[in-house]
């Protein structure tokens, strides 16, 4: 995952023109020593598809339905839920 990341977010840059000398090396929630931020984390995991980063994915399935359709960003929840 930690490589997969890096490798997506540099090939990106390189895209952009937007490269951070600084952030080389870094990825998402301290990957790969330490595992921290999960929010990051479950955003690499939904953004990448499931395989590339098992901590994510374990993070979504603990979730459950937590992600469902019915809670997709920008949609309101009755006050009845």
């Amino acid at each position: 995952a930690h490589e997969a990341y890096l490798s997506d977010r540099e090939a990106l840059a390189r895209e952009i023109g937007d490269e951070v000398p600084e952030i080389a090396g870094f990825s998402a929630g301290g990957m790969p020593t330490r595992v921290k931020c999960l929010h990051a984390l479950v955003g690499h995991a939904l953004a990448a598809g499931p395989g590339v980063n098992p901590i994510g994915d374990e993070a979504l399935a603990l979730m459950g339905d937590f992600c469902s359709e019915a809670t997709s960003a920008g949609e309101e929840t009755s006050s009845d839920d």
